[in-house]
C-alpha cells in the first residue's frame, strides 16, 4: 500500500513504560550523590514512543504490548490514545507493575537509562499468536527488544509468513540475539548497537559501511545505522551512503531514535523510497531531540516537512 495520501497500517509490538526523568548537570560517579535540577514523569517505552511517532505523521497505528495494574497503567494507555494510537490490543497484567525507565539527562541532553521491564516481560508468544490477525493485516511491523526475545521472534514469523514488512530496532542488544531476528526487511541500530552486533567500532563512514555489510550478510535486507548528529548510514543492494542529519539545538536525545524509526516506517510504507524515508526520519529525530521528553517531543508531519523543505 503506497501513495502520499494513503494512511498505512503500522503495528508496533513493544514496550510501554513510564519514564522517570531527572535532569542533572552531570551524571553521578560511583559512590557519589548529586542534586537533580528537575524531575518529571513522562509516558515512554521504545515501542510506545515509536507508535506515537508513526501516529503523529499520519499512520493508522495499533500498539501490541502489556501494562500492569498499577497507577501508571491508565496514564500510559491514555497518552497513547491521546496521540491517536489504538490501544485495544494492549493487555493488562494483574499483580504486576508497568514498565519503568529511570532516565538521567545531563546538560548537553545526553542520557543514561536504567530500565525495569515490569509487565513488558509478560508479553508472551501466545499473546502474539492471539493477535495474529492484527499483525497480518498491517503494512509494516515495528519491533524493538524491550519485550521477550521469543515474543519478538513470534511476531517476526507471523509477519514474514503474511509478507508484512518488518523493521527491527535492535535495542537493547542482548548477549544472545537469535540470528533469525537479523533476517528482517530493515534493521536500524545506532552506532553503539551496531558495534555490539558486529564487533566493529564505528567512527568513520568506512567503518559504518563494514558494519552494515556485516549485518546485511547475516540476513538483513536493508540496514540503517543512525549516527546521532552526523546523520544515518544506509546500506542496501545499491551499496552504502550517508544521509546527513538536520541541525538542531539538542535538549533531550531520549526519544530521537524512536521518532526516527516511527517516521521512517510511515514514509517508507507510503512512498517506497528508502533514501527519502531515512531523510524524513532524520528530520523527525532532529525535532524530537530539540524538545524535552519522549512522546511529547514527537513532531507532526507538517513540522517534519517544514524542516525538510527548509534545507532543500
Amino acid at each position: 500500500m503506497q501513495g502520499p495520501h494513503v494512511q498505512p497500517k503500522i503495528v508496533v509490538a513493544g514496550s510501554i513504560n513510564m519514564d522517570l526523568v531527572l535532569r542533572c548537570t552531570q551524571f553521578p560517579k560511583p559512590g557519589t550523590t548529586i542534586v537533580a535540577q528537575s524531575y518529571n514523569e513522562i509516558s515512554g517505552g521504545k515501542g510506545a514512543n515509536q507508535a506515537v511517532s508513526a501516529a503523529k505523521v499520519g499512520a493508522q497505528v495499533s500498539m501490541l504490548g502489556r501494562v500492569g495494574d498499577d497507577a501508571f497503567a491508565d496514564r500510559l494507555t491514555g497518552s497513547l490514545k491521546e496521540h491517536g494510537v489504538d490501544c485495544s490490543h494492549v493487555l493488562t497484567t494483574p499483580n504486576c507493575e508497568s514498565g519503568l525507565a529511570l532516565i538521567m539527562l545531563d546538560q548537553t541532553g545526553q542520557n543514561s537509562i536504567v530500565f525495569v521491564e515490569g509487565a513488558n516481560g509478560r508479553f508472551t508468544p501466545e499473546d502474539a499468536r492471539q493477535l495474529r490477525n492484527v499483525i497480518e493485516s498491517s503494512d509494516v511491523v515495528l519491533l524493538q527488544l524491550e519485550i521477550p526475545l521469543e515474543t519478538v521472534q513470534e511476531v517476526v514469523q507471523i509477519a514474514k509468513a503474511a509478507n508484512v514488512r518488518v523493521i527491527l530496532d535492535p535495542a537493547p542488544v542482548p548477549d544472545d540475539l537469535p540470528s533469525a531476528l537479523l533476517q528482517v526487511d530493515l534493521i536500524c541500530p545506532n552506532e553503539y548497537e551496531a558495534e555490539q552486533l558486529t564487533g566493529i567500532a564505528i567512527d568513520s563512514p568506512e567503518q559504518a559501511l563494514a558494519a552494515a555489510q556485516s549485518l546485511h550478510s547475516k540476513g538483513a535486507r536493508h540496514v540503517v545505522i543512525t549516527l546521532g548528529g552526523l546523520g544515518s548510514f544506509l546500506f542496501d543492494e545499491s551499496g552504502g551512503r550517508m544521509i546527513p542529519a538536520f541541525s538542531t539545538n539538542v535538549v533531550d536525545t531520549t526519544a530521537a531514535g524512536d521518532a526516527f524509526a516511527g517516521a521512517l516506517a510511515v514514509h517508507w510504507a507510503q512512498h517506497g523510497n528508502l533514501d527519502d524515508a531515512v531523510r524524513f526520519g532524520n528530520a523527525a529525530g532532529a525535532i524530537a531531540a530539540s524538545r524535552m521528553g519522549a512522546q511529547p517531543s514527537m513532531g507532526t508531519r507538517s513540522e517534519i516537512e517544514r524542516l525538510w523543505e527548509s534545507l532543500k
